[in-house]
């Protein structure tokens, strides 16, 4: 007995030692888990200090703090999505995109999607019932039913797995359905009022427009297919197996208020521990596709220039950013894993083992108290039920036990994913979220409404335009663009960047036509920001400018884009060939063109009109300058507007092609440095790079003057070293250097 007694101190010992050390653990785990909130909290109520303490004057009131806090107010409310009212709007607004009408192709694939989940849970209710039926079959060692009940059994596995693959495959016709409606719509929004362009360089709202376009809208698709599935079978798997229950155990006389009163507490009390204990999730996956989004960026932009960096040899300062980026995104999903480990844990507790424990009672309950009749039964049902075998009662009892165990466990699970869908809620709401901004920023864009930055911006009215200054704040489009037949005319037109920065206050121009223009000027005075004005790529923000319509105009920059496609596709862009045939043309017609811009050899090399390559590394630079001439002349515009664009050509090729384009009738707005093309134009307009311009007739006069001022100013400059020399020599020759020397030294 000493022995037993000394035992089972040690074993008490040992088992307080296990309670203290999981003790110390979940402290330990505590601390680690509250110490940043609290130190955030800290840190909170000592910067709140110091902006209200003492160091205000009595009755002034720090407006920096609170725009602080109204900015980081804005920034949480922005981006952390949560499931609110804001999420409601967003997925009601998103869901009228994706059921334009009510009669469209996707209500027909819900519907029928819907049908088949219904088909699905009754058909699940027939199998747990017929599981029963085996099992009882088993119990009263009954071979001939047993094998009768389990052909049943495998017969109907045919009709129950093909529901489950069609249940597959109707959901994701649903995500690529939705992906679809959602795609034409963004790229409707995308590629109307040069939106792919403004999106990049006049907004800064997003960062990643193609992952938004690409990424974001698959997972919201995917997400909303997925979660119409996890929800509406669960829901009809409670109703309709909570039914089959209640009437089964009220056809047996027992007592079902305990058993419902059992299963209410729990899947509440489930519900609100899992709902407090649940991480953002919206927050956090949203977060995650911001920054893969910034890793696709950094690779893509490694990609298109690759060329340069391999020149600096700036490998390691690009690996070094593009490993910033991963571990950035490395950390963020970390963070998630962690916070699913501990969220899981708990659920799994919570649905698996406390719901079996309840389960097990809620059936047991039932069973003990049947009584094998119900009060609606007839005295002979009554009677046959209580002079039943005990074999008999065994068998029958066994049967309900194992048919209401299987029809609990579905129920059970149906709970589960309703409880577990939450957390797909929450994660929804991140990819609702990130999807309707960039719809909102498209549209925004669209109407000529910019911000370059996320959060809300006041319009910078008030500040005076002037040069060298920034305007702070967004801008407000006031200026007036009147289409004309004829000419282009600028009244009092500024020439601000999209970062607000003002090159030039205020250009008053009248380009008439058949009037040659030569812009000049040194770097960042504004001759390609004009440019971008004058075909509408950049907004007017103040003044009146006449302009022809664009189709009218014509861009050539200094580094034509080329195309995918054939050969003729280079030539006819942005055309395709049935636009190239109503325009009355054909592949002779091309060639003549290839032959004014000395580029008819390409036929030869390159196999045709019909060759197919990667013309942006086939063609030399000076070929795709003279391919970019080559589109002028298809098109023929009134006006073109030409941005060095033939810097990379030779001198006697540059002239021949210019003087074909005057005598095309086709006016032209040049930005170049050659004093070869002088000849081909009538007017100058010269930036002096302080804001300043003028605009004046380019006769021999002015081409005369210009060149004696280029002349002047590089005899004067050759002239500086002598100079310099000269005035050293003079300096040692009067003692004059070792007196500053000494001056020096002292």
């Amino acid at each position: 007995m000493q022995l037993t007694y000394q035992e089972l101190r040690a074993q008490l010992r040992r088992s307080s030692r296990l309670r203290k050390l999981t003790a110390a653990l979940f402290v330990a785990y505590s601390v680690k888990t509250l110490s940043p909130y609290v130190w955030r909290r800290i840190q909170r109520s000592a910067a709140g200090k110091q902006l209200g303490g003492a160091n205000l004057p009595v009755g002034v009131v720090s407006s920096s703090s609170s725009c602080v806090d109204n900015v980081e107010g804005k920034k949480r409310d922005s981006r952390s999505p949560s499931v609110n009212k804001e999420f409601l709007l967003r997925l009601s607004r998103l869901l009228k995109l994706l059921f334009p009408r009510f009669l469209c192709p996707e209500i027909g694939l819900l519907a029928l999607h819907s049908l088949t989940l219904m088909s699905r849970t009754f058909l699940s209710i027939y199998v747990a019932a017929l599981d029963g039926v085996i099992v009882r079959c088993i119990v009263q060692k009954d071979p001939q039913a047993f094998v009768l009940q389990l052909s049943k059994w495998l017969l109907v596995a045919v009709p129950a797995t093909f529901i489950n693959s069609t249940i597959r495959f109707l959901e994701g016709q649903l995500a690529l359905r939705f992906r679809s409606r959602l795609v034409d719509h963004a790229y409707q929004l995308y590629f109307t009022n040069q939106t792919y362009y403004r999106v990049s360089n006049m907004d800064g709202r997003l960062s990643n427009p193609d992952q938004s376009l690409t990424e974001d809208i698959v997972m919201f698709s995917a997400s909303v297919a997925h979660l119409y599935s996890n929800l509406t079978k669960p829901i009809l798997d409670v109703v309709v197996t909570c039914y089959t229950l209640l009437q089964t155990a009220q056809s047996k006389g027992a007592n079902t208020t305990w058993p419902s009163i059992i299963a209410g507490l729990v899947v509440v009390l489930t519900a609100k521990v899992l709902r407090s204990c649940s991480p953002r999730f919206g927050k956090l996956v949203a977060e995650e596709a911001k920054r893969k989004g910034d890793l696709r960026y950094m690779h893509s932009r490694i990609i298109a220039n690759s060329e340069e960096i391999a020149f600096y040899g700036g490998h390691k300062v690009e690996m070094a950013q593009l490993q910033r980026s991963y571990v950035s995104l490395s950390s963020q999903i970390r963070r998630i894993l962690k916070k699913r480990l501990w969220y899981v844990m708990l659920e799994q507790f919570l649905m698996k083992y406390v719901w079996s424990a309840s389960g097990l009672v809620m059936v047991a309950v039932p069973i003990i108290t049947a009584t094998g009749y119900s009060r609606y039964d007839s005295e002979e049902v009554k009677q046959a039920a209580l002079v039943m075998k005990e074999e008999d009662l065994v068998s029958e009892r066994t049967q309900a036990f194992t048919t209401a165990r299987n029809l609990l466990n579905a129920a059970a699970d149906a709970v589960e994913r309703i409880m577990s869908s939450y957390k797909e809620v929450t994660e929804l709401a991140g990819y609702t979220a990130r999807v309707s901004d960039m719809l909102d920023v498209f549209e925004d864009v669209t109407e000529g409404i910019y911000r370059r930055s996320a959060d809300a911006q006041e319009a910078s009215a008030g500040h005076a335009v002037q040069h060298g200054t920034r305007l702070c704040g967004r801008l407000e489009i006031r200026g007036q663009v009147i289409s004309v037949e004829k000419g282009i005319r600028c009244e009092n037109l500024p020439i601000i960047t999209p970062t607000g920065d003002v090159v030039v206050s205020s250009l008053n121009i009248q380009v008439d036509e058949k009037m040659n223009v030569l812009i000049t000027g040194p770097n960042g005075c504004g001759k390609s920001s004009l440019f971008r004005i004058l075909s509408g790529l950049w907004p007017v923000y103040g003044g009146v400018l006449y302009r022809p319509d664009p189709q009218y105009m014509f861009y050539i920059p200094q580094r034509p884009y080329m195309s995918e496609g054939t050969l003729r596709d280079q030539v006819i862009y942005p055309d395709s060939v049935e636009e190239m045939v109503q325009r009355g043309l054909t592949d002779s017609g091309l060639e003549e063109i290839l032959g004014t811009v000395h580029l008819l050899y390409i036929l030869d090399r390159e196999g045709g009109w019909e060759s197919v390559s990667d013309w942006k590394d086939v063609l030399s630079g000076g070929e795709k300058q003279r391919m970019g001439m080559a589109r002028m002349f298809y098109h023929r515009p009134r006006y073109a507007l030409l941005d060095e664009c033939t810097s990379a050509v030779s001198i006697d090729v540059e002239g021949s092609i210019f003087q074909a384009a005057k005598d095309a009738g086709i006016s032209l707005l040049s930005i170049t440095h050659r004093p070869s093309l002088w000849k081909y134009h009538s007017h100058l307009l010269q930036f002096d790079g302080e804001g300043g311009w003028k605009f004046e007739p380019l006769d021999a006069s002015t081409r005369l003057s210009l060149q004696d001022e280029k002349q002047r100013l590089e005899n004067q400059l050759s002239g500086i070293p002598k100079m310099q020399q000269r005035l050293t020599e003079l300096c040692v020759l009067l003692g004059e250097r070792e007196e500053e020397e000494e001056e020096e030294e002292e």
